[in-house]
Order: structure tokens, then C-alpha cells, then sequence
């Protein structure tokens, strides 16, 4: 397959093979999110965001596996410098108690980079924020739970903790109790107790006075945080919160962008009262934004970031005076052990940097969002996005799903997000003439008469994240 003339090519989805998979898979799989039934044939021609399923249609993926592809498939940028080496087995260590050497020169000369060599590309990534100090995990959820841990730890005896509307932090249950997107990921699962909620911003360009989302309650310039952590007529104390965790960009909820306004007066009360502020980047990092990290568009400085996904694996990532000191009180078998995964990640940072991506994500993303504006309709209530993390809001959950769908058969792999808001998420590295094959196929499926009448949901796909 070349990627400079490849085009999406679809007879019918799902096909006679694609459903065979299918039935075969859920013979034995627990039921989980599983959006629509595309199988991917990893036997098969893929390049860039261009994928072969099992039926022979040629798609193309702008969801880059939910971020954590994020140059899509088969990618030179990494693939030729796996055929440099030889791969062993195991390639996951139970790295928290034994150390790894990928080379027999020192660590500076290694040619093949490993989980030490991914936490020092990472505390220079966040070292704008001071942070020097990571704890490698299997997932997104993991990092959390540790972000978790090592504030509770920090700030003992603390026991409050503060998340927002719209939040999504993962499925396992320490997780979970952060989540404020839907009941679904929470409803009849034990959580951790105390943990507040507070508005998150709806308005990317709001002030205290034009805020209508309720962090800045009425006319006024206080907002609801700052009001309840008052240590004078406050009801909770700023001493007893362990940590406020958010996302810079909202995914699972809806790609919500808040304003500097919102962020400026939380970096002012986490500075003001020693509060960590860990910054959920799991969606938001590497790059996908246009920068390093999603938090980098505003004015807060994280004490914590949590990151996966396009990182191939999980991280926490703070600032040393965090972290407990005690050993043992961290660990986990395959923490910092899995050697392939961290030579992914640390490659995927290289070609972020080598190629400048991060410049092509906002060069593409106002591209994207350019064009999707142009094709907007009366359904579309809002087109938003930083770099390559873009969302289009609709009138309805159901126009939202019928467009998933119409944009499938036309061969563009989407997902939604929030209530009703579709998400796009191409590779990084994704070119202007792929942007404007997507945008074509959207324009088209603007258009179709499926999308226009509203009626039921023809599936759904807002539990993916």
C-alpha cells in the first residue's frame, strides 16, 4: 500500500469474513464498548491512518486507536528502527525488581533505549513543570491510581479530593470514583469516599462574568471552588485535600476546551494552598494538541501528570518531593518492565521531534477544523479542537451516531465522545491531502439523508474513551 495515493474503498461493512471474527470473538470475551464491528486484518496492507480489514475494505482510521496509535500504522518513523535490533524474550520484566540493561556500553551509548532511558526523555519533557520523578505502569488507569496514591501520601492525613463534571479518569475502582461523564462507569461499583466534584468549564473564551457552566456562579467573581475552599466560610479545608485532578481537554466527556479564565483561578488556589494539581494527559499528551502537553496551552503548572496512550505505556510523572521515599510503598510486577513498549514510546518521542509534529498537528488541525467549519450544518452546534484532538458537536445524540455510521460505510473510522459529540483523532503525522479526504467524506455524510432525519440512535459509542 502507498500511503501517498491510498483512498478509502469499501463494498460493504460489516462483511461475510468481518462477522465470522466477530461471532468468534464474543464466543468467550466479556461485554465491553466494541463500537461497530470493523475487524482489522493485521495480515494486510495499513500505512499511515489507511487500514485492510479481513473483507478487504480499505479504511481510514482517524481515531489512531482511541489516541494510543499515534502515528497510525506500520509507521516508518518507528518500524525501521525496530529492524535495527534483535529482539529477546521476555520483553516484559518484572521491572520493579530487577534492572535492565539493553546494551553492554553505558546507559549515555545504548543503541536500543529502555524503561530508564523513557523516564529521562520524560522528565525532560516535563521539566518546564519541574518535574523529576516517574513511576512507569501498564495503563492510563494505572498512572492514575498512582497520582492517587502519592498525593494521599504527600499530603497526609488529607482526605478529600477534588475532580470535575465531565471527568474521565479510567475503569479501575480507585479511578473510577474521579469519574463525572456517565453512571454507567461508576453505578453500583464501591468508590473512594470524599471525593468533591466541581463545574468544568463549557466556554472556551468565558470570564467570571459570562460563565455559565456554575464555576462562576451568578455574576460573580468568586468562583465555587474558591468559595468552598475558604478556610474561614468554606465547607471544605484546603489542609484536608489531598489533590484536584483534571483534564486539560476533556476527552470522554466531550472534548471540552476550557478558558484561561477557569484554569487561571485553579492554578491560583492549588499554588496558594499546596495543593498537587494532577493533570490527566493520557488523551491530551505526546503532542496530539500541538504541544508537549495539553497543559501547555494554559496557565497552570501541573505537580502531577498522568500519561498512556500514545506513550505505549502508563506513567506518573512528578515532582520528586511527592513520591514517597519508603520502599515497597510503590510497586507493581510489570511496572517499568515492559521493554518493547518503552522503546515505543521513546521512538514515538523521537519522530514527534525528528519531524516536527507537533507543527503539523496545528498546521492540520486548522486545516481540519477550517474545513469541517465550511461544511457545517444547521445540526452542527460546534467545531473545537487543539491540534489533532477535533470534535464536532451535534443537535442530538442520534444525529451524532448516525453520522458514526454513515462515515464507517463511506470508510472513515470516527468514535463519539460526550453526549453527542463526534471525535477525530488522526495520526500526527497525518498529510493535507489525507485531511482533505476525511473532510470530503464528511462533507458527504453531512449530506446523507440518515444523518439529516433524526431518529433512534443506530448504535452507540459514547463509552469509549
Amino acid at each position: 500500500m502507498e500511503r501517498a495515493t491510498a483512498e478509502p474503498d469499501v463494498t460493504a461493512l460489516p462483511g461475510e469474513l468481518a462477522s465470522e471474527w466477530v461471532d468468534f470473538h464474543h464466543q468467550n470475551a466479556a461485554t465491553s464498548t466494541y463500537v461497530y464491528d470493523f475487524v482489522w486484518d493485521i495480515t494486510q496492507d495499513a500505512a499511515g491512518p489507511f487500514v485492510t480489514d479481513v473483507d478487504g475494505n480499505v479504511l481510514m482510521d482517524f481515531t489512531s486507536h482511541v489516541a494510543a496509535s499515534p502515528l497510525g500504522y506500520n509507521n516508518p518513523k518507528i518500524m525501521d528502527k525496530f529492524e535495527e535490533f534483535d529482539l529477546v524474550d521476555p520483553m516484559k520484566m518484572a521491572g520493579q525488581d530487577f534492572y535492565v540493561a539493553t546494551d553492554t556500553s553505558s546507559p549515555e551509548d545504548a543503541g536500543f533505549p529502555g524503561p530508564a532511558h523513557l523516564m529521562d526523555r520524560l522528565t525532560d519533557l516535563t521539566d518546564h513543570y519541574g518535574l523529576n520523578t516517574v513511576f512507569l505502569s501498564n495503563s492510563g488507569a494505572e498512572a492514575v491510581e498512582n497520582a492517587i496514591k502519592i498525593s494521599y501520601d504527600y499530603r497526609d492525613g488529607a482526605k478529600w479530593a477534588i475532580t470535575f463534571d465531565g471527568a474521565f479518569h479510567g475503569r479501575t475502582l480507585g479511578a473510577l470514583s474521579l469519574n463525572r461523564s456517565k453512571s454507567t462507569h461508576r453505578r453500583k461499583f464501591p468508590e473512594i469516599s470524599g471525593v468533591h466534584d466541581m463545574p468544568f468549564c463549557q466556554d472556551r473564551t468565558c470570564t467570571p462574568e459570562t460563565c455559565d457552566c456554575g464555576y462562576f456562579p451568578g455574576d460573580s467573581e468568586v468562583s465555587e471552588l474558591r468559595r468552598r475552599l475558604d478556610p474561614d466560610s468554606g465547607n471544605i479545608h484546603p489542609d484536608d485535600v489531598a489533590y484536584i485532578i483534571l483534564e486539560p481537554i476533556q476527552g470522554e466527556g466531550g472534548y471540552k476546551i476550557p478558558s484561561d479564565e477557569f484554569m487561571r483561578d485553579i492554578a491560583d488556589l492549588t499554588d496558594r494552598y499546596d495543593i498537587p494539581l494532577v493533570a490527566d494527559e493520557i488523551q491530551s499528551g505526546v503532542g496530539r494538541t500541538g504541544e508537549r502537553w495539553g497543559s501547555d496551552h494554559f496557565p497552570i503548572e501541573p505537580d502531577v501528570i498522568t500519561s498512556a496512550k500514545a506513550l505505549r505505556v502508563g506513567a506518573t510523572i512528578g515532582k520528586k518531593k511527592i513520591f514517597p521515599d519508603k520502599k515497597a510503598r510503590l510497586s507493581s510486577t510489570w511496572g517499568a518492565g515492559d521493554i518493547l513498549a518503552s522503546a515505543q514510546g521513546v521512538f514515538t518521542i523521537e519522530a514527534i521531534e525528528e519531524y516536527d509534529l507537533m507543527q503539523n498537528a496545528v498546521e492540520r488541525g486548522r486545516q481540519f477544523v477550517e474545513r469541517l467549519e465550511d461544511a457545517a450544518t444547521d445540526a452542527v452546534v460546534d467545531v473545537r479542537g487543539k491540534g489533532l484532538m477535533i470534535a464536532v458537536e451535534f443537535d442530538t445524540k442520534d444525529r451524532r451516531e448516525a453520522m458514526v455510521q454513515a462515515l464507517l460505510q463511506r470508510g472513515l473510522l470516527t468514535l463519539g465522545c460526550g453526549v453527542k459529540t463526534l471525535r477525530f483523532l488522526p495520526p500526527l503525522d497525518v498529510t493535507e491531502r489525507e485531511i482533505d479526504l476525511a473532510a470530503s467524506l464528511v462533507e458527504d455524510a453531512l449530506d446523507d439523508s440518515k444523518v439529516k432525519r433524526v431518529g433512534p440512535a443506530v448504535s452507540s459509542s459514547e463509552d469509549t474513551i
